[in-house]
C-alpha cells in the first residue's frame, strides 16, 4: 500500500498521458479535464460483497421485469403498484418504445449503481443508471497501472482480480447479439467519457463506430469494414443517450445517430445495448418504488436500502418535506451528475421560498430524501491522509445470467464540506479493492 501511495503521483501522469480525462460541457464549451486517482483503495470484504451482490442481482432483475413489463403489459400500473402518471410523466419514458419487447428480456444490461455507506455500516442505494452509465474502465486502468507500481502488493493480499470485466461485457453482448459483429457506438471525441469508450473497444475486440459509420438496408445494420466490405452489426453497445440515437425516430435534429437504427431493433435483427426507453426506471421518481417492483416481480423483500426518500406527489409526503425542509435533501429528477441536488439547510430564506414554491407547483419533478451522513475515507492531499466522502458505483451485467463486477468504482469529493462526489463536480477516484476472503 505504501509503495502505491509514493507512486500516485506518476500514476496520475500516466493516467493523463493515456488520455484518461473526463470531459465536460460548461457554458456552452467543451474542456477536458483530469479526473484525479487516489491510490489509497475502498477495501470491501468477502461476506460484505457476498450481501451486496445478493441484494444488487435481485433489484437489477426487478427493474429489468419492469421495463419489459411497462412497455408491454403494464400490469405493474393496471394492478395499482405505481402510478400511471408517474411513469408517463417521466422524461425517461418513450412513447416509441411501446410494444417494443428487448431481446432475451434483457433491457438493462450493464447497470451502474450507486450506493453509499453510512456510519452504522448500512449500504443505501441513491441511484440506479440504467441509461448509458460510465466509469468501469477507470479503475479497470488504475489498477493495471498500480499492479505494475507495486507488484508486491497485489501477490501478498488476496485482492480478487478486476481485469474480467471486458470478458464480462463481451460475454453480455454476444448473448443477445442478432448475428454479426459487436460494435461501440460512440458520439465522438469531444463525449466526456470517449476514453472509455475506446479502451473497452479495445479490450472486447468491438468495433469502435460514430454514427456515420453504421447505415441501414433492408431493416439489417451494417458498416464498412477495413477493405470496404459491408459487415452485419448484431449488438450496438451505444453510448449515446435516447433522443440522439435515431433522428427517424427520436429527435430529428440529431447528427451523432443512425437513421432507422430503432426500426431494426424493434424487428428483432439488432441488439441495442442499454435497451431505448430505460430512462423510466431510473428516473429519481420511479426509484421510490424499487423496492415494491422486487415484491411485485419476484415476490422477495428488497435486500438493497433505499435512502428515506419522500415524494411530495403524495400530501403526506408533501407534509414531510414542508416540517423537514432544513434537515432534507431536494433533488430535481430531471437532472443527473450531481446538478439539481440541494440541501435544504443551505439555502437563503429568498431561496427557500422560491424552491418551496416551484416544489408545489411541480410536485412530480422533485423526490426528497434524508441526509445520509455516509462515511468517510482516507485520501491523500498535499502529503496527508485527509478524510472525504465517497461513493461507489457497482455494475452489474446481464446476459444469460447476472453478475456483480468485483470491483467499482469509488469516487470521492475534494471539497472537505461536500457531499457530492461527482466528476462533472470537480471529484476524484480510486480503486474499489474487493477480497477474496
Amino acid at each position: 500500500m505504501h509503495d502505491i501511495c509514493k507512486e500516485a503521483d506518476a500514476i496520475n501522469e500516466q493516467l493523463a498521458r493515456y488520455g484518461v480525462k473526463f470531459g465536460i460541457y460548461k457554458n456552452g464549451e467543451f474542456r477536458e479535464q483530469l479526473f484525479p486517482f487516489d491510490a489509497i483503495p475502498r477495501i470491501i470484504d468477502a461476506e460484505e460483497f457476498e450481501y451486496l451482490e445478493k441484494g444488487l442481482k435481485q433489484r437489477v432483475t426487478a427493474l429489468n421485469c419492469f421495463l419489459q413489463d411497462i412497455y408491454t403489459d403494464k400490469k405493474i400500473v393496471k394492478d395499482g403498484v405505481i402510478p400511471p402518471e408517474f411513469v408517463y410523466a417521466s422524461s425517461g419514458y418513450l412513447p416509441q418504445c411501446e410494444g417494443v419487447r428487448a431481446p432475451k428480456g434483457v433491457a438493462s444490461h450493464i447497470s451502474g449503481i450507486d450506493l453509499v455507506q453510512a456510519k452504522d455500516g448500512t449500504w443505501y442505494i441513491l441511484e440506479d443508471n440504467l441509461r448509458v452509465p460510465s466509469g468501469a474502465s477507470y479503475p479497470l486502468i488504475a489498477r493495471g497501472l498500480c499492479r505494475r507500481a507495486s507488484p508486491e502488493t497485489f501477490r501478498e493480499r488476496k485482492i480478487v482480480d478486476n481485469r474480467d470485466y471486458a470478458q464480462l461485457l463481451r460475454r453480455t453482448m454476444d448473448h443477445v447479439n442478432a448475428g454479426g459483429d459487436n460494435v461501440i457506438l460512440t458520439p465522438g471525441r469531444y463525449n466526456a467519457a470517449f476514453f472509455e469508450h475506446s479502451y473497452l473497444a479495445e479490450l472486447t475486440g468491438s468495433v469502435l463506430v460514430t454514427g456515420s459509420d453504421l447505415f441501414v438496408e433492408d431493416d439489417i445494420l451494417y458498416y464498412n469494414g477495413m477493405g470496404g466490405e459491408k459487415r452485419r452489426v448484431g449488438a450496438v453497445y451505444r453510448r449515446i443517450s435516447d433522443e440522439y440515437l435515431d433522428p427517424m425516430n427520436f429527435l430529428p435534429e440529431s447528427v451523432i445517430g443512425v437513421p432507422h437504427i430503432f426500426d431494426v431493433f424493434k424487428k428483432g435483427n439488432v441488439a441495442i445495448i442499454n435497451a431505448p426507453g430505460n430512462g423510466v426506471a431510473d428516473d429519481k421518481g420511479i426509484y421510490y418504488f424499487v423496492p415494491k417492483m422486487v415484491q411485485y416481480y419476484l415476490g422477495e423483500e428488497c435486500i438493497t436500502h433505499n435512502a428515506p426518500t419522500y415524494l411530495p406527489y403524495y400530501p403526506e409526503d408533501m407534509k414531510y418535506v414542508l416540517d423537514k425542509f432544513d434537515e432534507i435533501v431536494i433533488k430535481d429528477v430531471a437532472e443527473a451528475g450531481g446538478y439539481g441536488v440541494v440541501f435544504g439547510n443551505k439555502l437563503t430564506k429568498a431561496e427557500k421560498e422560491n424552491l418551496i414554491a416551484l416544489i408545489k407547483a411541480e410536485p412530480r419533478r422533485f423526490i426528497a430524501q434524508d441526509v445520509i451522513d455516509f462515511i468517510d475515507i482516507d485520501i491523500m492531499e498535499n502529503g496527508e491522509r485527509v478524510p472525504r466522502k465517497a461513493d461507489l458505483r457497482a455494475f452489474v451485467l446481464t446476459g444469460e445470467d447476472v453478475t456483480v463486477w468485483k470491483s467499482g468504482l469509488t469516487r470521492f469529493s475534494r471539497n472537505p464540506d461536500s457531499f457530492i462526489v461527482n466528476s462533472s463536480q470537480g471529484g476524484g477516484f480510486k480503486d474499489t479493492w474487493v477480497l477474496s476472503r
